[in-house]
């Protein structure tokens, strides 16, 4: 069963990775992924959970509740296993759901032109460096794939030639993936280690940041020495960012568009602060800035009573703009993941990998560069899944890696995050600009994947010195 469970998995991970090719999308091969590997689990179970401490110890609780042990196994998978599973992913899709729904309302309000109107540079050297800054700042606080979709929408209103585009879009793929590695909001597999407690703020910022500004700095460097001159021609200022936004956009003022990116912006920031504070899953304090803007935004529209419903961007409408396919794909691939995580593959792999490979360092770099071929969240959800978060009091030396904010989370962040920039398909910042730029796999491949590893291999060169050379000898 085990033989087929893994075979299951490959299968369905190859659907996900071929979505274009196969023009199936990656939401629907999870999805079944997930129902197929809980059906298999289900009949497997009988085999390894009898000598289980955990249903063991369940048995014992309710033993007069069940007329066998199959019974109870069937208990114990059903509504401890699966339930357990579904509370830890939704912390994950309930942040994300409140995060994307904050970041739809101040895109349709026409909040971040606040930021991309006031680029007006024609040097191409000087507009690289100021959009690749840009785009490392915004995708820690925001997150990758807006960002990506934030500044792509700019390029289009900087430069009409498609060719200085691409290379443009490129350099923000790196930016985007680099920036987003080091802050806990700032990529999907981010928030997955920070939601679970892999990782804290704390620990992320102060020990991720220069290697991620370095796996940045490398690959634009390189790309400003190559450029010359001014772009060839320019949109009209005029264009709109995003032109189905016009109406929501035109029927407020600029300081209640100031407002809107504000308490946008300031929730976002905020999530860090109040779980810090209160202890309690990110999404409660998601859920909180979320409201706070849908309450201002419905005074705003209550104040307008001669603008047409039509054309309020209330959030009860903009809710149907979220990306909720996205939402479901992770839903199911991380379902997927705690089947095998429960089938005890993981744990498996885990000691294949300690025994045959050994040093965490390499096993990240693995990971990182697996992240460019294949998605970086079932990789991270399996490494998850493979190494369990260790407690600090009375750790070996062996175990103190994987304990809160250890180098083996922490790497793991970094590695995951970055390296999907090799392969334009190797992470959702790298998707959403192929799609919309309709950048080659093959130009990427050619111009920038080699300037995309020798940033991923800077920065990793720089955390492993960090860790091994820097941070011991001042005494950390």
């Amino acid at each position: 069963m085990v033989v087929l469970m893994v075979a299951m998995f490959l299968i369905g991970y190859a659907a996900i990775a071929l979505e274009h090719p196969l023009k199936v999308n990656k939401a629907a091969s999870a999805l079944i992924l997930c129902s197929t590997l809980w059906t298999a689990y289900i009949f497997y179970a009988p085999e390894i959970l009898p000598s289980s401490e955990e249903f063991l110890d369940y048995l014992s609780k309710k033993a007069s509740s069940f007329a066998s042990q199959e019974e109870g196994i069937v208990s114990f998978v059903t509504k401890v296993q699966i339930i357990e599973s579904v509370g830890d992913v939704a912390e994950i899709l309930f942040f994300l759901m409140g995060a994307m729904t904050i970041v739809e309302i101040i895109d349709i309000h026409g909040g971040f032109s606040i930021i991309t109107d006031r680029i007006n540079t024609r040097n191409k050297k000087k507009l690289l460096w100021i959009l690749s800054g840009i785009t490392f700042i915004m995708s820690a606080i925001l997150d990758n794939l807006t960002t990506s979709i934030v500044m792509v929408m700019l390029l289009r209103k900087l430069i009409s030639n498609y060719k200085e585009r691409w290379l443009f879009a490129s350099v923000i793929i790196i930016a985007a993936n680099s920036g987003g590695a080091f802050s806990p909001i700032g990529d999907v597999t981010t928030i997955m280690l920070w939601v679970n407690g892999n990782v804290t703020t704390g620990g992320l910022i102060p020990n991720l940041i220069i290697p991620s500004l370095i796996s940045t700095l490398i690959p634009v460097f390189i790309v400003s020495r190559l450029l010359k001159g001014e772009i060839t021609s320019r949109v009209s200022k005029e264009t709109n960012l995003a032109s189905n936004h016009i109406k929501a956009s035109e029927i407020i003022t600029k300081k209640e568009q100031k407002i809107i990116f504000a308490l946008g912006v300031g929730s976002l920031i905020f999530v860090p602060i109040f779980k810090s504070i209160t202890h309690l899953p990110p999404f409660i304090g998601i859920l909180l800035g979320l409201g706070v803007v849908w309450i201002y935004t419905e005074i705003l529209y209550c104040k307008k009573v001669h603008v047409p419903e039509s054309c309020k961007a209330r959030i009860s409408n903009v809710l149907g703009r979220v990306d909720f396919v996205t939402i479901l794909f992770f839903m199911g691939i991380l379902m997927s993941v705690s089947a095998l995580k429960c089938a005890g593959i993981l744990d498996s792999l885990s000691m294949f990998l300690d025994e045959k490979v050994g040093n965490i360092y390499v096993i990240n770099v693995i990971i990182g560069a697996l992240s460019s071929v294949v998605d970086n969240v079932p990789l991270v959800a399996g490494a998850m899944g493979m190494y369990d978060i260790i407690p600090a009091v009375g750790a070996t030396a062996e175990m103190i890696p994987y304990t809160q904010d250890g180098t083996f989370w922490l790497f793991l962040t970094y590695c995951a995050g970055v390296g999907g920039s090799m392969l334009i398909i190797g992470s959702a910042a790298g998707v959403v600009v192929m799609g919309l730029e309709k950048v080659s796999f093959g130009w990427y491949f050619k111009n920038i994947s080699l300037l995309a590893l020798l940033g991923y291999l800077g920065g990793a060169l720089f955390f492993i010195l960090q860790e091994e050379i820097l941070f011991p000898a001042l005494g950390f």
